[in-house]
């Protein structure tokens, strides 16, 4: 498998193994992430791989790094499911915080950006929560 299967893969295994999240949900990976509104009923936490970069570290050796979006969506406009999830995305981002990765302990994560924290346009027109976390690791 591709590297960058792998590491998805690894990330979502992850998230199912999470324990006392304040939401259940069965995170998928998926390659071509578009949704129709009806699919958003429910809660939907997606992992695509994102962007792979390989540079020198060494004479030697190659240094890479790895993106992986975790896409939390949700069809809502409700304030307090909206703060529920943006709880959500916070308990996700915080579950890789500087840690190795369980199924690939090759990759540690280095970085974690969320922003912005949701798509204001997606809420406006489609009455939908769309949340992109965006995890970086370092591969040895």
């Amino acid at each position: 498998m591709p590297l960058l299967i792998d590491m998805a893969d690894a990330v979502a295994a992850e998230l199912n193994a999470a324990e006392n999240l304040s939401m259940e949900f069965t995170a998928e990976v998926n390659l071509k992430p578009e949704f129709e509104l009806k699919d958003l009923k429910d809660l939907k936490v997606t992992v695509v791989p994102k962007s792979l970069k390989i540079s020198g570290a060494t004479r030697l050796e190659s240094a890479k790094e790895v993106q992986i979006d975790i896409g939390v969506q949700k069809k809502t406009a409700d304030p307090e499911q909206l703060t529920a999830l943006l709880q959500l995305v916070e308990e996700i981002a915080g579950i890789f915080d500087r840690k190795r990765l369980a199924q690939y302990q090759k990759a540690v994560c280095v970085g974690i950006e969320n922003e912005p924290i949701y798509d204001p346009e997606h809420l406006r027109q489609y009455r939908q929560f769309t949340s992109v976390v965006t995890l970086k690791f370092r591969v040895t």
